[in-house]
């Protein structure tokens, strides 16, 4: 199983790209974490953001690999603790899809990602940067991960 992190946002910091990298590298094979960036719509004075939010949509949604599961970063989505998102994982791996984690841009997700979704998630009430967000993913992945395999990296 591959989990496809797939993002609004390109050209990101060197401390985004650190951080995202040290965890989805210590993730093993069989839980492989890709990152795939959309890039984003331009945005300016005018900009019809309708129109650049579908457009990221259906960008979104043609690099969902097919028959992956589609998960939604939702504000609004549901909320897992550490130990809840260990569950999530465990039966991710046992269903052996592919995962597709679905990330907007500035103003989030377009309807037709929502609507294509098998679950919503939020990782939190507050407002992320969506480049906070990818480090906040792998490592969480990673935290899950740890649990399932008894490893130390969790001590809660």
């Amino acid at each position: 199983m591959n989990i496809h992190l797939i993002a609004v946002g390109d050209k990101m910091p060197a401390w985004v790209l650190a951080g995202y990298d040290e965890y989805a590298k210590r993730l093993p094979p069989e839980c492989g974490l890709r990152l795939v960036e959309i890039a984003p719509g331009k945005r300016g004075k005018n900009a019809d953001i309708a129109r650049i939010l579908r457009d990221e949509g259906e960008r979104m949604l043609a690099a969902v690999p097919k028959g992956a599961r589609v998960v939604a970063l939702e504000v609004k989505g549901r909320d897992w603790s550490t130990e809840q998102l260990s569950l999530q994982l465990d039966g991710w791996l046992a269903g052996g899809q592919d995962i597709a984690l679905l990330v907007g841009g500035p103003e989030g997700l377009a309807d037709s990602c929502r609507a294509r979704a098998d679950q919503q998630w939020s990782l939190s009430p507050l407002t992320l940067p969506h480049p906070l967000v990818r480090v906040v993913l792998a490592e969480q992945l990673y935290r899950a991960w740890t649990i399932l395999r008894g490893h130390p990296y969790h001590r809660a």
